[in-house]
């Protein structure tokens, strides 16, 4: 027979297996009111979400400073504010904890959209952000530019900590789910392109999404990191105008705008991102030392340790020789590839580089290149040839066990290995 512990105070408060409110278990096959997603009327912006704004969720963008992510969450507000023919006009909030008011008007006046019914505040407070919506309607989309910079006041602490941080999205995002607002927080980000603060913070909100390109370059692509209500991975690209973001319907042709055909070292590759085919043009440089110099190894938009393992292979499994070249790596426009299928292409830019043979204008590569020099089948190999052909490239390289080509209107060369790729090249077929 077993004594049982004296009930204590201190006892009675930690114990939680008693004293609580019990909840309410469902089955998985429960009827619901199924989400209706909101259009922000910008349609690159609804891609990337995977088909709009939903009801309750809770988003953070994140992107550098000044590229543009304060731009289009206004613009997105005014379009939800407006309205179309298509439809209806809804509540849309935007508080700005870094411009004041009169700020915020001067850039609207910008970009033409100073007679949308948004309605707007500077605040930093969360308790009186939260005070204000309370008394009326709740809003269909609320922005808080920027979460760094809201503060709640029963966390000690200077806005931008990690603590307030997190205290301010719990608050926020809490309102958000009890009243089916649209969330979006925007998000500062670090040197290396990662968003500040506590990393719980990603793991709090739905959907997370990067604003990314180059301040010198005209395009911006809105990347989806994670997505509850989507896919992940999805892009809407936009060009930088005098009146704001502009959609972009073809990113392909964009990409490959100012492209010179017969020019050794380039090479194009039909990369995927989510469902969407893009072609970019990849661009290599060889330049060989005459002194005993250290070669230099330098990319851009590419992984540099992918980079490295490719030319290993080359020297290693086709016989050509980089160790005495600085070998330059360029994914035209800015863009950043993180698509395997790029092997291929990045090995065919490299070989036409050191041979000093342009390829054949009218043709793209794509494949994954093992450790044994073999070319490996990609996803979605349809696609990636329909999208080429539509732009009028009538000759694709690419792996021997794919099994599309002449169906997609275009010519598919299978390559097996990669020193069948060198011989192609070398022997300028």
């Amino acid at each position: 027979m077993s004594e049982e512990a004296p009930t204590t105070v201190f006892s009675s408060k930690h114990d939680l297996s008693a004293g609580g409110r019990p909840i309410v278990f469902e089955s998985l096959d429960a009827q619901s009111e199924p989400l209706l997603r909101m259009s922000t009327g910008i349609g690159e912006f609804d891609r990337a979400l995977g088909g709009g704004l939903v009801p309750g969720s809770a988003i953070l963008m994140g992107g550098d400073p000044g590229i543009g992510k304060s731009t289009l969450l206004l613009q997105a507000a005014a379009r939800v504010a407006q309205g179309d023919s298509e439809r209806p006009g809804h509540t849309a909030v935007y508080i700005s904890g870094e411009e004041a008011a009169a700020q915020v008007r001067l850039r609207a006046d910008r970009l033409e959209l100073a007679a949308a019914p948004i309605r707007l505040a500077a605040a930093t407070s969360v308790r009186d952000i939260l005070t204000s919506l309370a008394r009326g309607e709740p809003p269909a989309l609320l922005v808080i530019d920027s979460i760094q910079c809201m503060h709640s006041d029963t966390i000690e602490g200077a806005p931008g900590t990690v603590s307030q941080v997190r205290a301010s999205a719990f608050e926020l995002i809490r309102y958000a789910k009890e009243n089916g607002v649209a969330l979006v927080l925007v998000g500062h980000v670090t040197k290396d392109g990662t968003i500040a603060g506590p990393r719980v913070l990603e793991h709090m909100v739905d959907v997370v999404m990067s604003f990314e390109g180059e301040r010198s370059h005209q395009y911006r692509i809105l990347r989806g990191l994670k997505n509850r209500f989507g896919p992940v991975d999805e892009i809407g690209v936009f060009a930088m105008e005098g009146v704001g973001l502009a959609e972009v319907g073809n990113p392909s042709s964009l990409f490959l705008s100012g492209r010179e055909e017969g020019m050794a070292g380039s090479a194009v590759f039909p990369a995927m991102e989510g469902t969407r085919p893009v072609l970019v043009e990849i661009q290599a440089l060889i330049v060989r030392l005459q002194s005993g110099a250290t070669p230099r190894r330098a990319v851009v938009g590419w992984d540099s340790g992918r980079l490295a393992m490719l030319l290993a292979v080359l020297e290693a499994r086709c016989g050509l020789n980089f160790s005495a070249c600085e070998v330059y790596l360029n994914v035209a426009g800015g863009y950043r590839l993180s698509d395997p299928a790029a092997d291929l292409a990045v090995a065919a830019a490299l070989v036409s580089a050191l041979a000093d043979r342009a390829l054949p204008p009218a043709a793209c590569l794509f494949g994954e290149v093992s450790l044994a020099g073999e070319v490996r089948q990609v996803a979605h190999a349809g696609l990636r040839l329909r999208e080429a052909a539509k732009l009028g490239f009538t000759l694709a390289l690419g792996p021997a066990d794919a099994k599309v080509g002449s169906e997609a209107g275009i010519q598919l060369a299978h390559v097996r290995r990669l020193p069948n790729l060198v011989d192609r090249i070398m022997g300028g077929a």
